[in-house]
């Protein structure tokens, strides 16, 4: 039942497109197999699996960096009140710095370059990050460690089995809601300065005012990142709270 309302879904958008595309003009809105057409032909010349690998990587990058200074960070926020009190105005600033200044701001003092880029979304996701462990480390359990002082554990098993576990959903919305937002991010940094990649293929049909090709990137782009939100966010999403299933 789940499926056929998923593919109804997907047959009533595709309906819209048609009937959009009929009324605006095909160099407006491309009909769905113009683009798809478009897709196959990026796809042949090997420029679309070029281009969508060099965004990934610039994805899982940015995003790896930013999780791992978060997680530190927000950390240490939530544990110490002291950190946190001389934290949380750099963090209120990152929060509420608009994502293009930011990239710009890196571009002009690191210059167009890959690490730039990196940084630039990085910093875009890290203050999501941060705040969401934060939220994590204040709702640990003060029995478990007093459990693991009893023990003796040392640092690393009580991180490892204490910590780590009670921030693993924390972690997993965290997750969540930083692809959603690093995704986003690194197509403007594409489009802005770099000379490649998804972003800057979109920039340069943009130039040309190729709807077709603009679409056959996005929409690319899309299903790719929906198959890892399905396959592995997702899953993750729900190994993280299964002790919560089980105790309902």
């Amino acid at each position: 039942m789940n499926l056929l309302l998923r593919l109804g879904s997907v047959a009533l958008l595709l309906a819209a497109w048609f009937a959009g595309s009929h009324l605006l003009g095909p160099r407006l809105l491309p009909a769905p197999h113009a683009v798809a057409l478009a897709i196959v032909d990026e796809a042949r010349s090997g420029a679309l699996a070029f281009n969508l690998g060099v965004t990934l990587l610039r994805v899982a990058a940015s995003f790896t960096i930013a999780m791992a200074l978060g997680t530190v960070i927000g950390l240490a926020m939530g544990r110490n009140s002291v950190v946190n009190r001389l934290a949380d105005p750099w963090l209120v600033v990152l929060l509420n710095l608009p994502a293009l200044v930011i990239i710009v701001l890196a571009y002009i003092w690191a210059g167009l370059t890959e690490i730039a880029a990196l940084v630039a979304v990085a910093l875009n996701k890290l203050p999501i990050a941060i705040v969401t462990v934060r939220e994590g480390a204040r709702a640990l359990d003060p029995s478990l460690d007093e459990m693991a002082a009893v023990f003796r554990m040392s640092g690393w098993v009580r991180m490892r089995h204490v910590t780590m576990p009670q921030l693993a959903p924390y972690l997993a919305a965290a997750t969540r809601s930083g692809l959603s937002l690093v995704w986003k991010i690194v197509l403007i940094v594409e489009l802005l300065g770099r000379p490649n990649g998804v972003g800057f293929e979109i920039g340069t049909a943009f130039q040309l005012f190729d709807v077709t090709r603009i679409l056959a990137y996005a929409l690319t782009f899309v299903v790719v990142m929906l198959a890892i939100e399905t396959f592995v966010v997702q899953p993750f999403e729900r190994y993280t709270s299964r002790w919560r299933i089980r105790a309902a």
